[in-house]
């Protein structure tokens, strides 16, 4: 098999697309807490049909958002108004509440490193069989030191450095998180055009910085952390990049996002890396940028644009991949339909109608 991308065209875009967590996802400022406010955040009251489907939907098959810190999920998640400021510090317990979600994406940790007993606080807010996927800091994951708007300033010194992801991500995030770690994103940016243009030689640096982090095999996933990495550049989703994820015990991550392939085109490629945990994140609808997409479904309380074509190949998947024991994260972002919940809700009941015929 040649060494060329799974894909024949990647689908092109722009660094400043490449975000896809809100400012709410970043560490809250600190702020004097008002006398009287509420300082703590009820959960939704579910209905029975809700309910039912999460007692229907296996245990590793875990179904996430991508951050919690959202007002406009009044009814959905939350059973009360609170502010983005409220929900980052506390609805994380209203969250974990919810019967389908079981995960969620560490997003912030993308915009900086955090300490072993902020992964600890967090942990403790979620029950038992919670599982995070948690964001690489792009600190290490950014061939680029970027503007606020996403335009390169110049070569990032600490790219791909493997003693600073161990001591300021890897370390503290397993320490902290214990037993309810899951997969560890490297998420890489955009990459400059002569890293692209030398396609091997990218594999082998890439190999290079996942054999010096510390093993963490991913065939034990189900019980602990483990690694993924996440492209945002179709070209680079080769044969040999597959076969060597492969090798270094770390998954392949779905890019559900403007710059990629379907996610239909890209389960071919974790098909490639062998058995192993499914990992997706749904990230952004097709054709659309960030930010735009950002204020069109505001205030993420309903479903916008439907997208019945990744949901129908990420149910098949996912119950593939339980069905042959493997586990399964998905994690959906706002910006793939309008609301993350109720994309959730709608992929969780096309699994559970799977599971049926199988």
């Amino acid at each position: 098999m040649n060494q060329t991308s799974f894909f024949e065209v990647g689908t092109p875009g722009d660094p400043a697309a490449d975000a896809d967590a809100d400012a709410t996802s970043a560490a809250p400022a600190k702020k004097r807490r008002a006398r009287g406010a509420a300082t703590e955040v009820p959960p939704a009251d579910h209905d029975d049909d809700l309910r039912a489907l999460g007692a229907d939907l296996p245990g590793d098959i875990h179904l996430g958002t991508s951050s919690w810190a959202f007002p406009g999920w009044r009814g959905l998640v939350y059973g009360d108004d609170a502010s983005e400021t409220l929900l980052s510090r506390e609805g994380l317990r209203a969250y974990g509440q919810h019967p389908l979600l079981r995960s969620v994406s560490l997003d912030r940790t993308f915009y900086a490193p955090i300490s072993e007993a902020q992964y600890a606080t967090y942990a403790s807010q979620v029950p038992d069989g919670f599982r995070f996927v948690v964001k690489a800091p792009n600190l290490v994951t950014d061939a680029v030191l970027r503007q606020d708007k996403g335009t390169p300033t110049g070569p990032n010194p600490s790219f791909l450095d493997a003693a600073i992801a161990t001591e300021h991500f890897v370390t503290p995030c397993l320490a902290g998180l214990g037993a309810k770690a899951g997969p560890l994103v490297f998420q890489f940016s955009p990459l400059p055009m002569d890293v692209l243009a030398d396609p091997a030689g990218w594999v082998d640096r890439l190999e290079a910085f996942l054999a010096a982090l510390p093993r963490l095999p991913a065939s034990d996933a189900a019980q602990h952390g483990f690694y993924a990495v996440e492209f945002r550049d179709a070209d680079v989703v080769t044969p040999r990049m597959m076969k060597m994820l492969a090798r270094r015990d770390a998954r392949y991550c779905v890019a559900i996002h403007s710059r990629m392939p379907p996610a239909a085109r890209q389960l071919q490629a974790v098909a490639a890396t062998g058995p192993g945990p499914l990992v997706v994140r749904w990230n952004l609808l097709a054709g659309q940028r960030y930010e735009a997409a950002k204020s069109r479904f505001k205030p993420f309380d309903k479903l916008v644009v439907p997208d019945p074509d990744t949901r129908n190949a990420l149910a098949e998947a996912a119950a593939i991949a339980h069905q042959s024991g493997k586990p399964v994260w998905i994690v959906a972002n706002n910006k793939a339909e309008g609301s993350a919940p109720l994309t959730i809700e709608a992929l969780a009941r096309e699994i559970t109608a799977r599971r049926r015929t199988r």
